[in-house]
């Protein structure tokens, strides 16, 4: 059975939404960031770094919100979330490669800008820096959207569900960015979906 190692509002909602769509049993291991369990001698076997997720698949353990999505997708290759073909496969992990490295990086410093300066004096130029890179990668994606109910391949992959998560966590930037109407149609629609419902139940306190 997986485990997966989740806080709400964390990078851990991509691949528990993917395990709600694979439909196989998980149970869900709570990690309480703000009791420092991130920091624990036990959690920091699963993840190194201290960063949540981790899934524990049997005696074998990966963390990194994106890898783990990844493994999930080819491992149950059957739901075809992820392409099969090898150059469609890497434009999918192109994009997740590009959500996580850049909009989901700069979406972390606008949000915590604390976390990368120690001269609070800095936090306002931190956050106006990082709304304008959020505007940037948002509208490249927002680009995508215009014509497409999903982000890759017509249909919903890993890529989809790392979006969702992303726009889950700047909800409150994309109601307030004009420019990025595609995204919030989209973040809408996908919204209803069953899997997405369920994982966002589930990962409350």
């Amino acid at each position: 059975m997986y485990t997966l190692f989740y806080y709400p509002q964390s990078a851990s909602l991509a691949p528990h939404i993917l395990l709600e769509l694979i439909g196989e049993p998980y149970q869900l291991e709570l990690v309480d960031i703000k009791k420092n369990a991130n920091r624990s001698a036990q959690y920091l076997k699963l993840s190194p770094a201290g960063q949540v997720p981790a899934l524990v698949d049997d005696d074998f353990t990966l963390f990194e919100s994106a890898a783990i999505s990844q493994y999930l997708a080819e491992k149950h290759i059957d739901k075809q979330l992820i392409p099969t073909e090898l150059k469609l496969k890497s434009q999918c992990l192109q994009w997740m490669h590009f959500m996580s490295a850049s909009i989901h990086s700069d979406l972390l410093m606008y949000t915590y800008p604390e976390r990368h300066t120690q001269s609070a004096l800095m936090y306002d130029d931190l956050i106006r820096s990082q709304q304008g890179r959020l505007e940037q990668g948002f509208g490249i994606v927002d680009a995508l959207l215009q014509d497409n109910h999903y982000l890759f391949a017509n249909q919903f992959t890993l890529c989809d569900s790392y979006l969702f998560m992303l726009c889950e966590r700047a909800k409150t930037f994309l109601e307030r960015t004009p420019s990025l109407k595609n995204l919030r149609r989209y973040y809408r629609q996908i919204s209803a979906t069953p899997a997405i419902n369920k994982a966002l139940e589930m990962a409350e306190f």
